[in-house]
């Protein structure tokens, strides 16, 4: 399962790419959204990649960032007992249930981004990062 994570906004980007990032539902910067790994999602990753960055979340990173930035709606935050039910659901379906909302809400990476935001990992930021998108998330959440 992949993490999207959006690290760039809107200013001076083709209409196509603003529907793709419609599509994955990544409206704002610092906003992530989990992916199944298959053909569609990758194709809509390559085309948004020079404003966005992903890679494979680990299940303890993923029981982190459900338990912290995990939403229902109404912006109420969840249980513990809630957090790890759904963690348990996303790990068998693959997708986020309707229980809580797609988007998990981010801060910026505490002492900041390690490269540039212009450049592609592993001299930037953006783009494929493979397990390395762990260690990024941790810092944001």
């Amino acid at each position: 399962m992949y993490a999207v994570i959006r690290l760039k906004g809107l200013v001076k980007i083709r209409k196509d790419i603003k529907d793709s990032f419609k599509t994955l539902r990544l409206n704002r910067k610092m906003h992530c959204v989990l992916l199944r790994e298959d053909k569609v999602a990758k194709g809509m990753l390559q085309k948004v990649k020079d404003w966005s960055t992903w890679g494979e979340i680990s299940d303890d990173t993923l029981r982190f960032l459900v338990e912290k930035r995990g939403r229902k709606p109404g912006n109420r935050r969840l249980t513990k007992e809630e957090a790890e039910d759904i963690f348990n659901k996303i790990k068998e379906n693959q997708k986020v249930p309707k229980e809580i909302k797609p988007v998990f809400r981010l801060n910026p990476p505490s002492k900041g981004f390690k490269e540039s935001i212009k450049q592609h990992y592993p001299k930037g930021e953006l783009g494929y990062r493979g397990k390395e998108i762990n260690e990024l998330l941790k810092r944001m959440i």
